[in-house]
């Protein structure tokens, strides 16, 4: 009897992806007990402005177990800018609308100096994937941003803030990205990841090392066995998101939850306690 080897070859080259991404996922999910001890996280109240991917992202909290490390927070909706929160709470709400990012500035900016502030330990906002597009002046986000920012922390010295990189999503490839290259098409997430790096790279270069920086862009763009999702544009090279990441390209699936709830929480655990300085007394007037 003849064996049709093409035909096994053509089985091999349609289950081969499909194997490797459930096995992608199922290495993703291993990662689903925070390692850096969580006791800290106990006494603070942090509060994460976000919208869609930051809620995947809490999503994940929620479903991550208590481990001898400590007791996961607990993840409650903040509806008032004046609400008290508890210690051991990650309060978040959604701020500003998508595709429009000075608006998450401005909305984050209300709720601290709305009365938030006074009650969180550690503040954070991210932008989505979406704010950020091939024509996007990233230089000038990045300093609205940074204003905001400089503003926030000195009108409330006793709260960390955290900043957060823009999201990445996964880029097309295929015969699909083939055919729109041909035909001189836009590539999704070829032009826009670009533009989300560039701006990343100025939170870098700004923020690593000085001010606690949570890179949720390199997060995405690096597989669990370390290696890095990239791929070539006029001779550079880019990061895009894992493609096992997403079932859409651009939310996290709840493999990718999991490890990116688990890193959040080792970063907010591993953080110093703020430090206040002491009011300057008064000086009194000689009569």
């Amino acid at each position: 009897m003849h064996f049709d080897w093409t035909f096994l070859v053509r089985v091999s080259v349609l289950a081969l992806p499909a194997m490797l991404l459930m096995a992608l996922h199922g290495t993703v999910a291993q990662a689903s007990a925070p390692s850096a001890s969580l006791e800290k996280l106990s006494s603070r109240r942090i509060f994460f402005g976000h919208q869609s991917v930051g809620g995947n992202i809490l999503d994940g909290v929620k479903a991550l177990p208590n481990s001898a490390q400590g007791v996961v927070p607990r993840v409650v909706e903040v509806q008032s800018p004046t609400e008290s929160l508890a210690p051991g709470t990650l309060a978040h709400a959604l701020v500003g609308q998508n595709e429009k990012p000075e608006s998450k500035i401005a909305d984050f900016e209300r709720l601290m100096d709305g009365g938030l502030a006074k009650s969180t330990d550690v503040a954070f906002f991210k932008f989505c994937y979406i704010d950020i597009n091939g024509a996007t002046d990233t230089r000038a986000l990045f300093e609205k941003y940074r204003v905001a920012m400089e503003g926030l922390k000195a009108r409330h010295p006793g709260t960390t803030f955290v900043h957060v990189t823009a999201p990445l999503t996964t880029v097309q490839r295929g015969a699909k990205a083939w055919l729109k290259e041909l035909l001189g098409r836009p590539v999704w997430g070829v032009a826009e990841n670009v533009q989300r790096e560039t701006f990343n790279e100025l939170m870098r270069k700004t923020y690593a090392g000085k001010e606690p920086l949570f890179d949720l862009a390199r997060l995405e763009a690096t597989a669990p066995d370390g290696s890095k999702e990239t791929y070539e544009l006029n001779g550079q090279t880019w990061p895009a998101m894992v493609p096992g990441y997403s079932d859409d390209g651009g939310h996290l699936n709840p493999a990718a939850q999991a490890r990116l709830a688990t890193e959040l929480l080792n970063f907010l655990a591993s953080l110093p306690a703020p430090v206040v300085q002491p009011p300057i007394p008064a000086v009194q007037a000689t009569p």
